[in-house]
């Protein structure tokens, strides 16, 4: 879930005003994992949902991250980078195995 979480913060930041629908679209998730996770970073208090009655479109939001969604989210990027050149040692290790095993 932390992935998902990074991603959405990641997103957020640069594009609060995305509906639920165009978050689902851009990070390639179910409108419903966005409605859970969405749920689940205001529930942590890592975002606020901020409602624009006063738009012809009673059902736009702003997702804002708050001070603590900032700092977790800093948190996340660091282990999603972390997790990232693992996999990238990983991938690099296998690949040279597999030259040596095409070589002979």
């Amino acid at each position: 879930m932390d992935e998902s979480h990074y991603r959405l913060l990641k997103l957020l930041e640069v594009q609060p005003n995305l509906s639920q629908r165009e978050l689902a679209r851009e990070l390639g998730v179910s409108l419903g994992k966005i409605n859970y996770c969405l749920a689940a970073l205001i529930e942590k208090g890592w975002i606020k949902a901020r409602n624009f009655r006063n738009n012809r479109d009673k059902l736009s939001y702003a997702y804002l991250l708050t001070p603590s969604g900032i700092e977790q989210k800093a948190t996340l990027t660091v282990n999603f980078l972390r997790r990232k050149m693992a996999e990238y040692d990983a991938l690099k290790h296998e690949i040279e195995e597999l030259k040596r095993e095409v070589e002979g």
